[in-house]
């Protein structure tokens, strides 16, 4: 890439006009994902500013989530998210019916190898947030603890909190409930799947969600919570998510009515 000059009448700082140079040079394509960008001691030499300076202008794109820092290499490009997330259709029955959960349903449409690992199942005292949204009282609920990786990758760790008088005795409590997943379970179960509910935040990750997930330091996730009703109006699941960020696309259709 071609590198620019720094205008000493401008009002921006060095670093923000350098930040600026290499934004616009990912923008036009110039840098691709999966670039190096020049490094700290390039950028110094080039606009004759201290290390500081460049390393500032870097850090505002990481901080962006435009790069990624990989230690003993450099600075990336970061590559677009591979999974496009169809709230939907991942749910759809066709899926469950071809035996297909929606992560790999997910993961069939990216062209990537799906996998699950960090398997728990535990029964654990259900939480206030989880109480009000599976009408519950005290009682312990089920917990499905597991993270997801793409191509070996970790990109996601969820939780699914189930009643126990639904999940007990059931495959649900085995590390692997069958083709479908714990939806087509609850089907077999006689809890006709009728509608979902979802909450999306975004935050910066937990320690313990940033070693899961293997993430650099600045990158975001996003959480979604979500609420499975049966055909009773019965909530029957709720599931916490926290997902890298650069590794989704949240996608939503809905009529206009």
């Amino acid at each position: 890439m071609q590198l620019g000059a720094i205008d000493r009448r401008d009002d921006r700082p060095p670093y923000r006009q350098i930040a600026d140079q290499l934004r616009a040079a990912i923008d036009a394509g110039d840098l691709r994902p999966g670039d190096r960008l020049p490094s700290e001691a390039e950028l110094t030499r080039h606009y004759s500013v201290a290390r500081m300076t460049a390393r500032q202008a870097i850090q505002e794109l990481r901080g962006e989530g435009r790069v990624v820092a990989e230690h003993g290499r450099g600075v990336f490009v970061r590559t677009p998210a591979p999974v496009r997330r169809l709230a939907s259709d991942r749910f759809a029955r066709k899926h469950r019916e071809a035996g297909q959960a929606a992560f790999l349903a997910e993961a069939d449409k990216a062209g990537a190898a799906p996998g699950v690992d960090q398997i728990e199942i535990t029964h654990v005292p259900a939480s206030p947030q989880v109480r009000e949204r599976l009408r519950l009282g005290e009682e312990e609920v089920l917990a499905r603890s597991r993270r997801y990786l793409l191509d070996g990758r970790p990109i996601e760790v969820a939780v699914s909190y189930l009643p126990r008088s639904i999940a007990d005795g059931t495959p649900i409590v085995e590390p692997n409930p069958g083709p479908g997943g714990i939806y087509a379970r609850l089907e077999d179960a006689g809890h006709v799947l009728d509608h979902f509910t979802e909450e999306v935040t975004a935050r910066m990750p937990t320690n313990d969600e940033r070693r899961r997930l293997e993430l650099p330091d600045g990158v975001p996730v996003l959480v979604v919570v979500r609420t499975a009703f049966d055909t009773e109006g019965t909530p029957v699941e709720v599931c916490d998510t926290v997902k890298a960020a650069p590794a989704y696309v949240l996608e939503y259709d809905f009529p206009a009515r």
